[in-house]
């Protein structure tokens, strides 16, 4: 294997494709500054470590086979795609990341965050955005465990790693709703724990991969739909198949639409506050700036995310812009 790749060198490319473009070995030769004897040979190493004949030599004139034709069209994108690493390698050595990895809680609106992501890769750096799509305690558990740079939506409950920097986002209501043709949508208000418990609750589950996980809004001895995203709860209860709260901003739409219906519960108010949270890098380069007073620089694709997220317009639309 080590030969077949070493044959398929930039150098080799190129040969071939002259040989191809002038039509025979003398020709290429001439083309190359090489005797048409160190050609020969050179074509006949290239196809001995490939195992395979790239040219036709049964014609005077050297025809490419359709093992030597596909060779030549995968190396023109193997040559791009050299200097495609080339290029990202020059870019990165100035500060850029090869990739950013960013774990959203089902919270954030992803209308917003693709959003982010347009403007991200209109400035045309190098680092590769990746998201991951956590719940709960899972979207802290993909940062501590090295899984993701940055991390939205994590709950603030004051006891995070020294290492580990937490930002406010803002604050989201959740709100109880059903479908209309739903059970409770016609139980008069407000809804008692005792009236939500003989129905089954929609819930999604924790994403975290330690213990059981976090859950909101399940009364002792509830029926549970449980699924694995924000989405596939709103889509469970627009069907009927169970109650629950939803974030207000999410279910408007919806709720003017007239596709759920909002029922006013004795539960004390559900009011979810969570925040932003990113690794704060040890050895910062010369490069880097501080993003905050007295915290060591993120690197540069890092550092654009937390400038973005400084702004308040930014915060609130990752939590209510869901159209």
């Amino acid at each position: 294997m080590t030969q077949a790749r070493n044959a398929l060198s930039p150098e080799n490319l190129h040969l071939i494709d002259t040989v191809a473009r002038t039509g025979s070995m003398a020709a290429a030769a001439r083309a190359l500054g090489l005797v048409p004897s160190a050609l020969t040979y050179r074509v006949r190493q290239i196809e001995e470590a490939l195992d395979v004949l790239l040219f036709d030599r049964r014609s005077r004139r050297a025809q490419l086979t359709p093992a030597g034709a596909e060779l030549l069209r995968a190396g023109e994108h193997l040559l791009l795609e050299l200097d495609a690493v080339a290029q990202r390698v020059r870019r990165i050595a100035t500060g850029w990341e090869p990739q950013l990895t960013i774990a959203a809680d089902a919270v954030i609106s992803r209308t917003t965050l693709f959003e982010l992501f347009q403007d991200f890769y209109a400035l045309g750096a190098p680092t590769r955005l990746r998201l991951r799509t956590e719940t709960l305690s899972g979207t802290l558990e993909a940062l501590l465990t090295g899984q993701a740079d940055l991390a939205l939506g994590v709950l603030l409950d004051g006891s995070l790693p020294s290492e580990i920097h937490c930002e406010p986002l803002g604050e989201v209501e959740f709100v109880f709703v059903v479908a209309p043709h739903h059970p409770l949508a016609g139980t008069p208000e407000p809804l008692t724990p005792v009236d939500i418990q003989a129905h089954r609750v929609v819930a999604v589950a924790d994403t975290t991969q330690r213990g059981k996980g976090m859950s909101f809004g399940l009364l002792p001895g509830q029926d549970v739909l449980t699924v694995g995203t924000m989405q596939e709860k709103l889509d469970a209860q627009k069907r009927g198949l169970g109650c629950g709260s939803l974030p207000g901003p999410l279910v408007q739409p919806l709720l003017d639409a007239g596709q759920l219906v909002h029922k006013r519960t004795t539960l004390p108010p559900r009011i979810y506050r969570p925040g932003y949270a990113w690794h704060a890098p040890m050895n910062p380069t010369p490069r880097q700036r501080p993003a905050y007073p007295g915290l060591h620089a993120p690197e540069r694709a890092l550092q654009w995310w937390l400038d973005r997220l400084a702004h308040r317009t930014t915060r609130d639309a990752l939590l209510h812009h869901h159209d």
